[in-house]
């Protein structure tokens, strides 16, 4: 008898009402304050999305700008309900989604670090007994008492992801976290997903670099236009992904072998 997954998503939609009228300034608003009614637009991000995520397993999860990806992730961290359809978790989940949430630009590298513990349920004596390993792996040791705003984007990546890697739990959600940090901070990154994963844990991957899709996952999925259009190993969908873009023009392609912008569909809000 197989084993019961750790995830299932079972018919999953999200849809979203994307107003055509965007009020952005004072003027604006004073020109359209009489106006009855603004035009909605239904967006359907998601479309009966059903599959399993084993235990232990590394799932990658692929598809072009604005397919649903991040949505979906949202979803199963709970961030987003599903218009229809449910999740169900058995075990702890981490998202690796939106790091540095609760960052203050005006604090120093070292206060945001107990400022982001606190955040994480970590008291101030967890933090400093785990404070050196924190500073050691962002790589961020003369760094710690600049204020967080004179931090680059990918410092700021650095110091955020150490942080998360403290908290523990049986599933991660990973979404391009890792888009503006160098290669050799990706490899370290990596190293520490695939020792997570010997050690049992459950991790679904979204990503437009497909080496690492092929390199890290067991298995992958393809969503295309908001629908999951194929699963199967990390080569077959990988390949399947990169077909998509050979009709295009070559003025219109992009590297899908680097990380991507944030999708389309995170710009949305319910």
């Amino acid at each position: 008898m197989a084993a019961e997954p750790i995830i299932r998503v079972s018919s999953v939609s999200k849809d979203f009402l994307l107003p055509h009228l965007r009020v952005t300034t004072i003027k604006s608003r004073a020109l359209n304050l009489f106006r009855r009614s603004r035009t909605l637009e239904l967006q359907h991000a998601l479309r009966d999305i059903t599959f399993d995520v084993a235990r232990g397993e590394f799932l990658g999860v692929v598809g072009r700008n604005g397919c649903g990806k991040s949505t979906l992730l949202k979803i199963m961290a709970g961030i987003y309900a599903p218009t229809t359809g449910e999740v169900t978790v058995q075990g702890s989940l981490i998202p690796f989604i939106e790091l540095g949430v609760g960052f203050n630009p005006e604090l120093t590298g070292r206060e945001n670090v107990y400022l982001n513990g606190a955040l994480l349920g970590f008291s101030k004596g967890d933090v400093s007994a785990m404070y050196d390993d924190i500073v050691t792996f962002a790589e961020l040791e003369d760094s710690m008492d600049q204020k967080l705003k004179n931090y680059s984007s990918g410092m700021q990546v650095r110091i955020a992801f150490s942080m998360a890697t403290r908290a523990k739990g049986d599933i991660i959600l990973i979404d391009e976290v890792l888009a503006v940090g160098d290669a050799s901070f990706q490899a370290k990154c990596f190293d520490h997903f695939r020792a997570l994963k010997a050690g049992g844990t459950t991790i679904v991957f979204v990503s437009h670099d497909m080496a690492a899709v092929r390199r890290f996952c067991d298995r992958a999925i393809l969503i295309e236009d908001s629908r999951l259009v194929a699963t199967g190993n990390a080569d077959d969908i990988s390949a399947r992904y990169l077909q998509l873009f050979e009709a295009e023009p070559t003025s219109e392609r992009t590297v899908h072998t680097a990380p991507e912008a944030q999708d389309r569909d995170d710009t949305v809000s319910e």
